[in-house]
């Protein structure tokens, strides 16, 4: 816990937690890319149904969403978060108790969403929480614009890593996030989470459903007997963009090409076009039906077997939390 306690005090005063290493004084009250100060801030602590089927689950993911970002989409399906116009500041021991009383309700993990600049204080929260009987697998949700030094202070703390792997070209990903290195920095990262956690593992006695019919929302056939819920492992999320069908599949053969069957692909076409890119014309609109059947399609071509599709109408904004402090306090 001492360690934790001075990393997070030195890392606070000349911040370098993400590539952005903006070598501000958070604890002075100094704010970086990510437009938080080292306060603990988060804006919804609740029991979420829709991620992927084996994290949520039928019980759902006890889901934590911290204030700000160090990616900032243009199109950032959580805006208000994003650019810190939603959020309370908590203490890391509340934090602590949130993790707990998460588990009390029932969440099948807590999952920490966009936690990568509140790192140190997310750590020192966590090991309070075990000390207090938090058994639950620790999820990391990440736009995956993650220093590798960063994440190695995770290492041990999180069982199930769920980061999104956003562009393959830097025009695109210098265009909408600010970051043209962001592939580059994105598959780093990416890897050592892999170091961390491994292989799929999923745990049977979660599961509710032992005949698997539905549980498993992948690409392949449902087998008999495939437990539900994922306890370690890396599941790489990619959220098409409308007309980026071709910067998918680059996407999607990387990963393939890389890790095989060793992580989960989970294919997503549920971008929403929300009033903040009205401007942008290219982005106001929906992914098609035929786009996304051409990306699924090309996935199934190259032998992608380990990932999750998104069927029907998946594009809305009622599957946007509302961040209104639930749970916080």
């Amino acid at each position: 816990m001492e360690n934790y306690q001075d990393l997070s005090a030195k890392l606070m005063t000349d911040c370098t937690l993400c590539p952005r290493k903006c070598h501000v004084n958070r604890l002075a009250g100094q704010t970086g890319y990510c437009g938080q100060t080292a306060d603990l801030t988060a804006a919804r602590a609740s029991l979420h149904m829709w991620e992927e089927p084996c994290i949520s689950g039928t019980g759902g993911s006890g889901t934590v969403f911290f204030s700000g970002c160090n990616v900032k989409c243009t199109f950032c399906q959580n805006h208000s978060i994003a650019v810190g116009k939603a959020g309370s500041k908590i203490s890391t021991e509340t934090l602590g108790e949130i993790f707990l009383s998460l588990q009390e309700q029932g969440a099948h993990n807590v999952n920490l969403v966009t936690a990568g600049h509140f790192v140190p204080q997310v750590c020192i929260a966590l090991e309070w929480a075990k000390a207090r009987g938090l058994n639950v697998p620790i999820v990391y949700n990440t736009g995956s614009y993650e220093s590798v030094e960063t994440l190695k202070m995770l290492d041990g703390l999180v069982d199930v890593y769920l980061p999104d792997l956003k562009y393959y070209s830097s025009a695109l990903s210098g265009l909408y996030s600010h970051a043209a290195d962001y592939f580059a920095v994105a598959t780093e990262a990416i890897g050592e989470m892999f170091r961390q956690v491994g292989h799929p593992v999923f745990m049977q006695q979660y599961c509710e459903h032992p005949e698997n019919s539905g549980c498993r929302n992948d690409m392949s056939a449902p087998v008999k007997g495939i437990p539900c819920l994922m306890t370690r492992g890396v599941i790489v999320r990619h959220l098409l963009l409308p007309g980026q069908t071709k910067d998918s599949k680059k996407i999607l053969r990387y990963l393939h090409e890389t890790y095989g069957n060793d992580i989960y692909i989970s294919i997503m076409n549920q971008y929403t076009p929300l009033p903040h890119v009205t401007h942008i014309p290219e982005l106001n609109r929906k992914v098609t039906a035929e786009e996304y059947d051409r990306v699924m399609q090309f996935a199934l071509r190259i032998g992608i077997e380990n990932g999750f599709f998104q069927e029907g109408e998946a594009a809305s904004e009622s599957f946007i939390p509302q961040f209104d402090g639930t749970g916080l306090l």
